[in-house]
């Protein structure tokens, strides 16, 4: 395994069979086992502090800037990534060329198991996808989303908000 260009944080957890490469990750940072976090040497990923990747967790930053607000929690097998197509051939790309682009993730966001979000998304502080969940739009902040294609299925409502935006 290649590593370079990495800059932790303190209090940072990271299982023995993880990877990451091209990262910056914020204090009190957990990486679960078999999760793999990498961008590139033009596009390092960036984590805020507070953040869980869970088991098989994968967040590509390769192609495009990934950023990760703070306080995020990803559960088992997610798969971010700011590249999809058909790599291999470049005939297919003829007609499905490769799409990269940024995704961003805001703080307090909670992405559920299982999930798919692809480049050129960007969720806001606070919401939630449920698992499952095939992520190819943005949605703003406070939004509870899921399904294939992910959409809406509510916004927080303003007793919520009040109960997350309240210094305990």
């Amino acid at each position: 395994m290649i590593t370079s260009n990495i800059d932790l944080g303190v209090n940072i957890s990271i299982e023995s069979d993880a990877s990451i490469n091209n990262v910056k990750i914020g204090d009190n940072t957990k990486i679960a086992s078999r999760a793999r976090l990498f961008g590139s040497p033009h596009y390092q990923l960036v984590v805020g502090e507070n953040c869980y990747f869970g088991l098989n967790t994968i967040v590509e930053g390769f192609n495009a800037t990934v950023t990760i607000g703070k306080h995020v929690s990803f559960a088992q097998n997610v798969m971010l990534m700011s590249g999809s197509g058909p790599n291999a051939s470049e005939k297919m790309q003829r007609i499905f060329p490769i799409i990269k682009g940024e995704v961003t993730i805001g703080d307090h966001t909670w992405i559920g198991a299982n999930v798919v979000i692809m480049p050129n998304v960007n969720l806001g502080k606070y919401c939630i996808v449920g698992a499952q969940s095939f992520v190819n739009a943005s949605f703003p902040d406070y939004s509870i989303i899921g399904g294939t294609p992910a959409k809406l299925i509510r916004t927080m409502t303003t007793e919520e908000i009040q109960k997350l935006n309240t210094n305990d």
